[in-house]
């Protein structure tokens, strides 16, 4: 009696099971905040199953310390092209299987063999743009071309510098007529020296909202992202992006699988997905950031896939810095960083 009871609980017990639906994969990404949007993960989400935590980060710096602390749990992250090269050398990425990624194609040619990680070896570009200037018309007598107005006496008071150490020293370096990239620990002090000095002209550092201070006014002048301006471009018309006549930056943010990623396939089908043209319109449509996928141009609005704030001809960024590992040059920035941050 009691075996036959046994059984019939045993059976029981596997129907039950049964009905169960098998548990849905976990992926767990580490990305710059603003440049994946809830709809675009949420799509993903409904398609295949896979439940996405999605983290963000503000700058490399705080993303690769993160990491560098161990245990992270995370399977993806965003990194940017220095710090690809970062990830790297610490041994965290691991070397892709291109493969695994159906629509690899879909990258453009020149996002295919980038000279930090040659041949993507190690990371997938999925979004670029620029470092330049924003400027409110309507507070400006000439148009702003170049890094000097960020030092100019006549908008004290009314000018933002990003929140960035790597991103303020682009602008400390080539003002002076030195490379973003250098190297030098006296082009580096120059520099320091020279960001320390325009401290009291600065309304502030700021990451976050520069794009709707400048759109309002209350800023004249900021430093800024190109991915971050364009909203307040397309609202407000006295609005104006430019790449400095110095130069300015360009960046690429890619994908890239961690090396003790705990569900690398979850990883490998969500890259295979933000690569699909229509995918990557959707995320350059509502973050206002240029994608690596040409197809999806046909897909975009006019007023971003014509926007010269988006997608700035060769030309114009031919004169733009290319930021890569500053290697061990790091510890003099990191140290002017410091110095500026507590000067008054």
């Amino acid at each position: 009696m009691t075996h036959r009871l046994s059984l019939g609980l045993a059976a029981s017990t596997l129907a039950l099971l049964s009905a169960v639906p098998a548990l849905a994969e976990d992926l767990r990404i580490y990305g710059w905040a603003g440049e994946m949007p809830d709809e675009v993960l949420a799509d993903f989400e409904a398609e295949t199953g896979i439940d996405v935590t999605f983290d963000t980060f503000d700058s490399n710096e705080s993303m690769i310390a993160k990491l560098d602390a161990g245990g992270s749990g995370y399977d993806l992250v965003n990194p940017s092209q220095y710090a690809v090269q970062i990830l790297i050398n610490r041994g965290k990425l691991v070397e892709l299987d291109h493969s695994k990624i159906e629509t690899y194609d879909k990258i453009g040619p020149t996002f295919q063999n980038v000279s930090y990680d040659p041949g993507n070896k190690y990371s997938i570009p999925y979004v670029w743009g620029t470092t330049g200037l924003a400027y409110n018309k309507t507070c400006v007598d000439a148009p702003i071309t170049s890094w000097k107005s960020l030092f100019d006496e006549k908008y004290k008071g009314r000018i933002y510098m990003l929140d960035n150490m790597l991103a303020a020293y682009i602008a400390g370096l080539q003002v002076n007529g030195f490379s973003a990239n250098t190297s030098d620990p006296a082009e580096i002090e120059k520099a320091t020296e020279t960001l320390i000095a325009q401290k009291p002209l600065l309304a502030g550092y700021n990451s976050t909202n520069f794009a709707d201070l400048v759109s309002s006014g209350e800023a004249c002048i900021v430093q800024s992202w190109s991915s971050s301006v364009l909203q307040a471009i397309v609202d407000n018309p006295d609005v104006v992006y430019v790449l400095p006549e110095e130069g300015g930056t360009m960046w690429i943010d890619g994908y890239s699988i961690l090396t003790d990623a705990p569900n690398p396939d979850a990883a490998y089908k969500f890259l295979s997905y933000i690569l699909r043209p229509e995918v990557a319109a959707k995320t350059t449509e509502l973050t206002k950031t240029a994608t690596v996928v040409p197809d999806s141009m046909p897909l975009l609005p006019a007023e971003i896939g014509e926007n010269p704030a988006v997608f700035p001809d060769e030309a114009t960024i031919a004169n733009a810095d290319f930021i890569l590992d500053l290697g061990d040059a790091m510890k003099f920035y990191q140290d002017g960083w410091t110095k500026v941050k507590a000067a008054p």
